[in-house]
């Protein structure tokens, strides 16, 4: 790229989108044209290399997003920036690595021409040279023991939620990333319930960025439409194309399965609506749980997750009352155990007659939620959208307590207070007046 018009790029880089736009638009169509092919130009922020210290970069994103192209951009400048790296590539096959990795659309011998970079690939002995005195050897995950003996600088990491011996392939390869004082490695891949995924989230070493494949602004409007109706919000969805790393928990009350199962179109019409409150245990930092649920004969649906992250009284009151007249339902069923009246009145203060039942736990949250799992399992309870955030709740519950982090149940218990509430069938009946 010319001097002058990568100048002028990197002052367009800072600007605001509108103001970009308008620098571009004066620009002669041949620097147009040398920008399209600029990486550090175009490249969304999730595909450009963390800054600070860090020892993995983990790529977490869904198909189609732009990982093996950034995968390709970062092993060509740090082979061509310094001399005499030995760089590891990993996939799940030796084939995978050679097609995608190296010979792909978006794999290093194609980002190397366009950045002006000379890479010789010796496809017999599997192993990318540059001028400066940089390679690249192919390995893959069905083949711990090669990654036994070598020592690289850099490694880039594909697929690794679809390796055959996952832990032991990056158990090696990460104990022969020791050639140097600046060792890194970079892992893109679509997330899988896989538990290497786990220990890469939760080391303290590894930098994670998402993204989701509608965030590939190249990508036509057909298939991201296509996508999204021919697979919603389910868990396919969230995993191949938004990226969430979805875990399956053993001994789980909800399982992602069964919810997937359980997944409908809501009705046009139900007997009864209710709101379900878990309310916050303070006035500052806890999630207000609110859930909407429905009955239409003996089947009952969730169909809002109106929940709140981290309200003052007010916020939550009025979210609950504005769920309460969105949906036209007949009673508020709200858990009392922190707030006693208290409750009920700061409910009231945010709508006149709300019709308000106040429940008190005497079990824990999980013993709660198992007759309500056995509805589910029973095609009893169905699920009448999407919910991400209740559903990862949900999916996180055991008799034996919720596993892992992630906070408390908030929004699974006001779904369990809601559904409980249908299933006993109490309640009068009442509409929903706002002040």
């Amino acid at each position: 790229m010319p001097a002058t018009v990568e100048a002028l790029a990197r002052r367009l880089v800072g600007l605001p989108r509108d103001r970009r736009e308008a620098g571009l638009a004066q620009l002669p169509d041949e620097a147009i044209a040398a920008l399209a092919q600029w990486f550090a130009f175009w490249a969304r922020g999730a595909q450009l290399p963390p800054t600070g210290t860090w020892r993995n970069w983990l790529l977490l994103a869904g198909r189609g997003f732009g990982k093996t192209r950034a995968g390709a951009q970062w092993i060509v400048e740090r082979g061509a920036a310094r001399a005499s790296q030995r760089i590891a590539l990993v996939a799940a096959t030796l084939e995978q690595a050679r097609t995608i990795m190296v010979e792909g659309r978006s794999g290093l011998l194609e980002v190397a021409r366009l950045e002006g970079v000379n890479l010789k690939w010796e496809s017999g002995r599997s192993r990318l040279c540059w001028d400066n005195g940089s390679e690249a050897r192919l390995f893959s995950g069905e083949s711990p023991e090669a990654l036994r003996g070598p020592e690289h600088h850099l490694a880039w990491a594909d697929e690794l939620a679809k390796w055959s011996h996952p832990d032991a392939t990056w158990d090696n390869l990460q104990m022969g990333l020791r050639a140097g004082a600046d060792c890194r490695a970079l892992v893109t891949t679509t997330p899988r319930a896989v538990p290497i995924l786990g220990r890469l989230i939760d080391d303290a070493n590894t930098v994670v960025t998402r993204g989701r494949t509608r965030d590939n602004l190249t990508l036509s409007q057909q298939f991201l439409d296509e996508m999204s109706r021919s697979y919603g919000g389910g868990r396919l969805a969230r995993q191949e194309l938004d990226g969430d790393y979805l875990i399956d928990v053993e001994g789980a009350l909800f399982p992602r399965g069964l919810l997937e199962r359980c997944r409908v179109m809501p009705r046009e019409e139900y007997e009864r609506i209710v709101v379900g409150v878990d309310p916050p245990a303070s006035s500052v930092g806890d999630a207000c749980g609110i859930v909407v649920a429905a009955r239409h004969g003996d089947r009952m649906h969730v169909l809002a997750d109106a929940s709140v992250e981290k309200p003052t009284p007010r916020q939550w009151a009025s979210a609950v009352a504005n769920a309460a007249q969105y949906w036209g339902a007949d009673r508020v069923i709200a858990e009392s155990n922190q707030g006693g009246e208290m409750v009920e009145s700061v409910l009231r203060g945010a709508a006149r007659d709300l019709p308000v039942t106040r429940v008190h736990a005497r079990r824990g949250k999980t013993a709660r939620a198992e007759p309500i799992a056995a509805m589910f399992e029973a095609g009893r309870a169905f699920l009448a959208g999407s919910f991400p955030v209740l559903e990862d709740e949900l999916a996180r519950m055991t008799l034996a307590g919720m596993s892992g982090s992630g906070g408390s149940p908030d929004r699974a218990d006001a779904m369990i207070w809601a559904l409980w509430a249908l299933m006993d069938g109490g309640g009068a009946r009442a509409r929903v007046r706002t002040l």
